[in-house]
């Protein structure tokens, strides 16, 4: 017994060593800031807030200042400060005086590869629209938007495009423009100096049928442009808090913000709130980090996380998953990008680019929502509930890469001209998306079921083997063992309900050796896990107990299952590959698993 578990501490500190240097992608990133955040209570005394604005100034040497013009009203102040000062600031009298005080994160638009079109005329269907480059604009033809165009053009809705400012370049002049800000520079125009948000505008509703460049979405709606990123595309949460209160406050029917970061904002969530409350419906993109969860604002509550699609119909390679996905739409990809016109940062002139980027998929959205409202379905709740049922649905999506599905424009709007969703239509989606479908339940339907099955009935036949050497009882707690180590309640794993996040139900689908990678919602194993590392514990704590400890045993059984199948069916464990050096290590672990159980029955029959 001894020799074993000194062999077993060998390899788990082997595994730690190699865990140590895997790369945690699915974790989000921590907020950048520069400048904090302080919300002042709204019935503060004005001479209270005065002199709590002067203490500061005076104990940091800094200047508090409104964020803008619109910030008074709402008390929200913003000084310069790093980590340290943050924390003196949430312990100190003042904090007594604010609703919060928190990091003024940075949020950017993410990195995007971009080529530049030529102007040059493509020719046309008979019922496309007549803008000579709409055939190069696969994105448009993916959604299906001439299908939608034919019952509405997205007339009377206001899409607040909250970005780098939006320029009217020749093809945007004919599209209708409501008054904007520039939250950045604190003036009434809102020009973009980036042209991210110029492109991203373009998408929503570039001026279609003109016979000129390119078309949009909802090339019948009006812009609303609010400028809260700088040339350099990075901006403030204050900032962005305050240009979605302002869109809520005039009438904006839609809200598009292509950007993001990490950090959580009581202030943002506050103004995603407020604007909900309002009836906006609020769209975002999901992050181009490749990550297991989208991107703040994406995450916030009331706002519909967009992932991106790349010409084939596969999740983009860049494109955020995970928790906070509710819907995908076309994004491009190094084989297509999503061309619009917006301008050359550089002149300030027109230029057809194509872009990438979950930036590009969120205004499909966006462009798709205002069709929805045109058609008369208003309320934020009904049109996303419009956007995901009319969705076209993708099987086997246990990572969540696309939320409810790819985006449709033409089944959005039919299902919006078509009035309250019926009990039928819900009974009919149920059955379109596969729930009726037993496989559905099961995790990857019988392809990965069958693995499953083995690794179940492996344990089983080692049990037996055991037996006929060391006779023990059968009960509960060895059967409960057994399952849990070796597949555990794998048909939870399929289960997706929307909005919420997916790991916990991850982790109930997971074997022992795949708790490691739940959160991450990658596929192969955690060398932590996928060794004899948990049922060595198991074992050590539960050894003395009458009846647990026939559970650490089967568990140890299963886990030997599990390991066994998988090196031989898929042997993909972190930082070893899916080679040999990966099947050799998981076939140490089983028999490792195999021994420790043995030496566990036959300690238990010497006690006896």
């Amino acid at each position: 017994m001894r020799k074993v578990l000194f062999l077993c501490l060998f390899v788990i500190g082997l595994s730690a060593a190699v865990f140590g240097f895997l790369n945690f992608q699915g974790l989000a990133a921590k907020g950048e800031f520069e400048t904090i955040v302080l919300d002042f209570r709204e019935n503060i005394p004005k001479e209270e807030l005065q002199q709590d604005l002067q203490a500061i100034a005076q104990q940091y040497n800094v200047t508090p200042r409104l964020d803008n013009q619109f910030s008074a009203k709402d008390n929200v102040y913003i000084i310069e400060g790093d980590k340290k000062r943050l924390k003196e600031l949430r312990k100190s009298k003042i904090a007594s005086a604010t609703e919060f005080i928190e990091p003024n994160y940075i949020y950017k638009i993410p990195k995007l590869d971009k080529d530049r079109v030529p102007d040059e005329q493509f020719s046309t269907g008979a019922s496309d629209p007549n803008d000579p480059m709409y055939s190069k604009q696969w994105h448009l033809h993916n959604i299906g938007v001439v299908g939608a165009w034919r019952e509405t053009k997205g007339s009377g809705v206001t899409v607040a495009v909250i970005d780098t400012g939006v320029t009217k370049v020749r093809d945007l002049e004919e599209t209708k423009f409501v008054k904007g800000y520039d939250f950045v520079n604190d003036t009434e125009e809102a020009k973009d100096d980036n042209g991210h948000g110029t492109h991203v505008a373009g998408t929503i509703a570039q001026a279609t049928n003109n016979n000129y460049g390119v078309a949009g979405v909802a090339y019948e709606a009006s812009i609303m442009p609010l400028k809260v990123l700088s040339a350099y595309g990075g901006g403030t949460v204050a900032d962005i808090a305050e240009a979605i209160k302002f869109a809520a406050d005039h009438n904006a029917n839609v809200i598009n913000m292509s950007l993001g970061g990490g950090g959580e904002s009581h202030l943002m969530k506050d103004a995603i709130e407020y604007a909900h409350k309002k009836g906006v419906v609020i769209i975002a993109a999901a992050g181009n980090e490749n990550q297991n969860s989208a991107a703040y604002p994406a995450r916030y509550p009331h706002v519909i996380g967009v992932s991106a699609l790349g010409p084939d119909g596969e999740k983009a390679p860049y494109s955020n998953f995970g928790a906070g996905v509710d819907i995908s739409a076309p994004g491009g990809s190094d084989a297509g990008k999503v061309l619009q016109e917006t301008i050359d940062p550089e002149t300030g002139e027109g230029v057809f680019l194509g872009l990438q980027g979950t930036s590009m998929a969120a205004p499909h959205v966006a462009g798709v929502a205002a069709l929805i409202e045109a058609a008369g379905v208003k309320e934020p709740n009904e049109v996303l509930q419009v956007l995901k049922e009319s969705a076209r649905v993708i099987g086997e999506d246990n990572l969540n890469y696309y939320g409810a599905g790819q985006l449709s424009a033409e089944a959005a709007v039919q299902r919006a001209v078509r009035g309250q969703i019926s009990f039928q239509d819900f009974f009919r989606w149920l059955r379109d998306n596969g729930y009726f479908n037993p496989g559905f339940w099961i995790d990857g339907g019988a392809v990965a079921l069958l693995p499953k099955i083995l690794m179940v009935l492996g344990s089983y036949l080692l049990a037996w083997f055991l037996r006929v050497y060391f006779p023990f009882t059968w009960g509960w707690s060895l059967f409960s063992g057994l399952v849990a180590g070796s597949s555990g309640l794998f048909f939870l794993k399929s289960i997706y309900i929307f909005d919420l996040p997916q790991w916990p139900f991850r982790l109930l689908g997971s074997s022992i050796p795949e708790l490691g990678n739940t959160i991450q919602g990658t596929s192969a194993l955690n060398p932590l896990f996928a060794s004899v590392l948990i049922p060595l514990v198991l074992v050590l704590l539960l050894l003395g107990h009458p009846q647990w400890k026939w559970f650490a045993i089967g568990s140890s059984l299963g886990v030997a299952a599990c390991l066994g199948v998988s090196a031989v069916l898929d042997p993909a464990v972190w930082g070893l590959g899916s080679g040999m050096l990966a099947r050799s290590f998981l076939i140490i672990n089983a028999l490792l698993c195999f021994g420790l159980a043995r030496l566990a029955v036959r300690n238990e029959e010497q006690s006896a």
